[in-house]
């Protein structure tokens, strides 16, 4: 029997800090589904509450209140920094005797991810390919082509129930995706054209945080270069979604709070080199202390 384990920030939830101090956690879209849907499947917590006493308690409140009743096995919740592999260590060791291959660490953050695969888990992107990991099924980069007469509503429709998760609106004929083999297989059924490019796993791919079809609606035609994740399976790609629905969706978010799962309120520069995307155009730059606790 396999072992969820799911990071918060960006993952399960977008964070807010309340002026009285207290934190709510608002569900990413699709996760209470794919949640309700893996009820009879152990779920654990690995995620770093942020500095401060009483921040592991907070989280956990946030938590419970955010995700009622789907969290109740304290043992597989792990408070803590990622920034090696010594807490996905600890969370498999929480298991009761359950191997490294049999866990699987959910999250966003792709060194996150590779920390835990050095732990011997498997890993998710994206609480939807949760079922895959659990599998041994890959999750992909994706080119999905979009036929004449059919628009990315109708697309959006075909994501929202299988899995696949959209990265970048590179056009109206051209959207960027993740999906595995499954997905992959249930929008060729539906009349996209689907070329399935390199394997995700510890590849940084930005998603587009606009919820439902709305985050279709706008394609990037002003992105310099090469379509993200277009490159060779060597190449690490930027597959971040479109500026301007990003910056929609960020006017939405709090401001940053300094912890790892805050959102900032304009997007942080990318490095030139880095494995994270920010979903902006590649080009030199200095984080922001912001970037930098997000990435613990």
């Amino acid at each position: 029997m396999s072992v969820l384990f799911f990071d918060i920030g960006a993952t399960l939830a977008d964070a807010r800090m309340e002026p009285d101090g207290s934190l709510t956690l608002r569900p990413r879209p699709r996760v209470v589904a794919v949640l309700d849907a893996l009820a009879a499947v152990r779920k654990g917590i690995i995620s770093n509450p942020g500095p401060g006493d009483g921040a592991a308690e907070r989280a956990a409140g946030a938590l419970e209140a955010a995700f009622p009743g789907r969290f109740t096995d304290a043992g597989l919740v792990h408070w803590g920094v990622k920034d090696g592999r010594g807490i996905f260590d600890r969370a498999v060791a929480s298991t009761g005797g359950v191997p490294a291959d049999g866990c699987v660490f959910v999250g966003e953050d792709a060194q996150e991810r590779a920390f835990a695969r050095e732990a011997g888990m498997r890993s998710a992107p994206h609480p939807v390919f949760a079922p895959a990991a659990m599998e041994g099924r890959p999750v992909f980069f994706a080119r999905i082509g979009l036929p004449e007469g059919r628009g990315l509503p109708e697309l959006a429709a075909v994501v929202e129930t299988t899995e696949a998760v959209p990265l970048h609106v590179a056009s109206e004929r051209l959207v960027l995706v993740m999906a595995s083999g499954l997905g992959a297989e249930v929008l060729e059924r539906a009349g996209f054209a689907v070329d399935l490019r390199e394997p995700v796993e510890d590849r940084s791919a930005f998603q587009i945080r606009d919820e439902g079809p709305a985050g279709f609606s706008e394609p990037d035609t002003g992105m310099r270069g090469s379509p993200p994740g277009g490159g060779r399976a060597r190449r690490r790609p930027c597959t971040g979604s479109s500026p301007r629905p990003w910056r929609r969706a960020v006017r939405r978010q709090p401001p940053c709070s300094g912890r790892h799962w805050g959102a900032c309120t304009s997007p942080c520069p990318p490095v030139r080199g880095s494995r994270r995307c920010t979903g902006r155009v590649p080009g030199p730059g200095t984080p922001s202390a912001c970037c930098r606790t997000r990435r613990s």
